[in-house]
């Protein structure tokens, strides 16, 4: 899935393109709303909530959209070829005078009373790029299950939202732990430092093209994506394993020389069959 400051970008250019405008093309190519028809209607604001995007309309209408793995919203001027992916992947497209946004492969996608948005958002944690973010609160629901796997704390959404596989990694390795640690054998002085540390790589990041959580020139990322090769700090071969209840794929990356606790395999790099393309969370 997207990170939060990938979808905070995503809002933001819906919003500036279609923000204070009427729109003169409605088109839903899904059939749950295939007789929709926004035509006319000023779209208010496009605000991001976590992971999920929330298209506003006069009248009290908003649009909920989740990128999940595989969507995105592209945004077009007039008489800009569309390149987002093939027809039959779009799912919605809204159009004003002079930008057309289309959304390809949404796999949620809800038509809701704009005073019904709590029912799909409300059971989200503190926001990291929201102005809900409470630092305290967000810590105090990571706590609460102090036996579970940090790096599965940090992917629910209901804990803080904003933050995806890459994030996941990242963090654990600034902090020097795995993200197999339960989060209660999290040092004190350590888990004081996460909700901040959070908001401050998202924030850093979201408004740039490319992640970057090092601070260096050449390396964008510590861990995420980099196994088998070095770590950055230590040279030992950066390990990856998968995470969670297996009902999808979590690629995992930690350096077993910086980053203590438990592991899947802490020993000695292991041999593991080739995988296919790495996807964010």
């Amino acid at each position: 899935m997207p990170e939060g400051d990938t979808v905070w970008q995503a809002a933001r250019r819906l919003h500036e393109a279609l923000a204070g405008k009427a729109l003169t093309v409605s088109d839903f190519r899904v059939p749950r709303y295939a007789t929709v028809d926004l035509t006319g209607r000023t779209v208010l604001g496009t605000v991001p909530r976590g992971k999920h995007l929330l298209t506003r309309f006069e009248g009290g209408l908003t649009l909920h959209t989740h990128l999940r793995m595989e969507g995105a919203w592209k945004v077009y001027g007039t008489g800009e070829r569309w390149r987002g992916g093939p027809a039959h992947q779009i799912r919605v497209v809204l159009g004003t005078a002079d930008r057309t946004a289309v959304g390809y492969r949404l796999q949620v996608l809800e038509l809701l009373r704009t005073r019904e948005e709590e029912r799909v958002v409300g059971h989200l944690g503190p926001d990291l790029l929201g102005p809900d973010w409470d630092p305290d609160r967000a810590l105090a629901n990571l706590l609460a299950d102090p036996a579970r796997p940090l790096g599965e704390a940090l992917l629910d959404q209901r804990n803080l939202a904003g933050i995806g596989n890459i994030y996941k990694s990242e963090l654990c390795f600034l902090l020097g732990v795995t993200p197999w640690l339960p989060v209660g054998a999290l040092p004190a002085d350590r888990a004081e430092k996460l909700p901040p540390l959070a908001k401050r790589l998202l924030e850093a990041n979201r408004d740039r093209p490319v992640r970057q959580t090092t601070g260096l020139h050449r390396h964008d990322l510590f861990v995420y994506g980099r196994a088998p090769r070095p770590c950055l700090r230590c040279r030992t071969p950066v390990r990856e394993a998968d995470q969670g209840d297996g009902s999808r794929a979590r690629p995992t990356y930690w350096c077993p020389t910086c980053q203590t606790g438990p592991a899947p395999f802490p020993g000695p790099p292991q041999r593991r069959p080739p995988r296919g393309p790495h996807h964010p969370g």
